[in-house]
């Protein structure tokens, strides 16, 4: 997805949260909104729960406001396990959309067994929960 559609795609969905809080419920659940690498893969478990992971497990994403490296962090966990963080240059929306009280699930889109660790794991956030019969 472009830099452009995504920041059109986040626009659209601020407005419509901040103009009309009653029209939030005419925008389809399971929107991707972006997809990114998870950041910091190497530092935390990552490398434990590895065998585990799979294409399509629900991942958590959990606010750190008060992170000493970023105030806009954003956490990625899988059942309770740290994997690591939305990249900083990418965390700016969903960190205002997560403080602004919307519900933002997501979704691990791809997995590969690279040397480099920013190109393992490979995750999809999506307003709502993605629905069931919609290929993803």
């Amino acid at each position: 997805m472009s830099r452009r559609l995504f920041l059109e795609r986040v626009a659209v969905l601020v407005g419509i949260g901040i103009a009309t809080p009653v029209a939030r419920a005419a925008v389809p659940r399971g929107v991707e909104l972006q997809r990114s690498p998870v950041a910091g893969f190497q530092y935390h478990q990552g490398a434990a729960i590895w065998p585990w992971l799979v294409v399509g497990a629900s991942l958590s994403l959990v606010r750190e406001p008060d992170n000493a490296y970023d105030p806009r962090a954003v956490r990625v966990d899988w059942q309770g396990r740290k994997l690591g963080y939305i990249p900083r240059i990418d965390n700016a929306a969903a960190s205002h959309l997560l403080d602004s009280g919307h519900v933002l699930e997501a979704r691990i889109v791809a997995l590969r067994d690279s040397e480099n660790p920013w190109g393992r794991v490979e995750f999809a956030i999506f307003l709502g929960e993605p629905g069931a019969d919609d290929g993803r």
